[in-house]
């Protein structure tokens, strides 16, 4: 099982510039090259400081000078933003200048928020569609002199300018979740990306299970890959891991405020939440956050690592957003490559 890192640009109050969070975003970035991950992974996400990132590909033509060695995955963009010549472009130019690095994940998205300002009346069941038609778009684009007669796209002969450097094409990634997205996936030949967000390990394996009969209908196509996403933090002290813990709570506690769409926001900053709500939320208390999130020293994280292996999973993505002071996420991640990574080594 392959190890990535995945990570963005993060606030939840203006007390630090972007400047220097995209500083502490790359510093991330280089520990995780020089420290031997397969891949950093970043997305594409609008007018919201919980999650900082505009366009991945700009970012990652940055990263490509920073790293040597990761390979540099859009983690994920979000398809109907994107019209599949604009897409396939981007994507070729960028694998370009990372040496054929790049990796590229896809998404319906997640955001109401976002929908109602780029796409006003969207749903994610619009999202989804349109994802469907995006990918065996950009596939044509690349492959050339591809005409395309769709329900969202129509355009008549096109090739992409330039071409990948990977042929015939980057790999890529599906955030699936349902069965039907794991279905897709498989079918058009793409790997698949999953997380279970605040959820345990029973929908890990749920998870895997639908990819795996997603696999079972297409036999005829070859097994892709598929990564499992979590919020991951390898701890010093047993006081270390329940502030980790209780710092991931407050986290999830913000991230379904984004999700519902409800509360004000202001200068990107969605309304702050009291700390009794958070503390009163017991689906995302402290104690589930430690029990449902890879949380802990580094041999509780091994040994859940190596369970999410034994389910097949081939990569296995540090999600290291978390609201957490810059210090306490290089610490985790320090330690998880000196510490945690070495058991899987052959």
């Amino acid at each position: 099982m392959k190890f990535s890192l995945f990570v963005h640009m993060e606030r939840l109050d203006a007390s630090q510039s972007h400047k220097s969070l995209y500083e502490e975003f790359v510093a991330l970035c280089e520990i995780a090259d020089k420290g031997g991950m397969h891949a950093i992974w970043t997305g594409e996400h609008h007018g919201m400081d919980f999650t900082i990132a505009p366009n991945p590909f700009v970012t990652i033509a940055d990263l490509a000078r920073r790293t040597s060695q990761a390979r540099l995955g859009t983690g994920t963009v979000i398809a109907p933003f994107w019209h599949p010549i604009k897409l396939a472009g981007e994507a070729a130019m960028t694998d370009i200048i990372c040496d054929g690095r790049l990796d590229i994940g896809i998404a319906r998205g997640a955001y109401s928020f976002e929908y109602e300002r780029l796409l006003p009346g969207l749903d994610a069941w619009g999202a989804g569609q349109r994802m469907r038609e995006l990918i065996p778009a950009i596939k044509g684009i690349w492959n050339g002199d591809y005409a395309h007669d769709g329900e969202f796209f129509k355009f008549p002969a096109t090739t992409s300018a330039p071409k990948p450097l990977q042929q015939p094409n980057p790999p890529i990634w599906v955030a699936a979740r349902d069965p039907n997205s794991h279905e897709f996936a498989v079918a058009n030949g793409c790997n698949v990306q999953v997380t279970p967000l605040w959820q345990g390990d029973d929908e890990v394996q749920s998870l895997m299970d639908r990819f795996n009969d997603a696999c079972a209908k297409n036999p005829e196509i070859e097994r892709p890959k598929i990564m499992l996403l979590r919020h991951t933090y390898v701890g010093s002290s047993e006081e270390d891991v329940a502030q980790a813990a209780h710092e991931l709570s407050v986290y999830y506690n913000y991230f379904f405020a984004w999700f519902k769409n409800e509360k004000p926001v202001t200068q990107g900053l969605i309304e702050r939440i009291p700390d009794d709500q958070i503390r009163s939320n017991a689906m995302l208390s402290d104690q589930v956050m430690r029990t449902n999130n890879v949380v802990g020293d580094a041999r509780t994280v091994i040994d859940r690592l190596k369970t999410y292996e034994a389910l097949g999973y081939d990569e296995y993505s540090f999600w290291i957003d978390t609201g957490m002071r810059f210090e306490r996420k290089k610490a985790s991640l320090e330690r998880f490559i000196a510490e945690v990574m070495p058991a899987f080594q052959e």
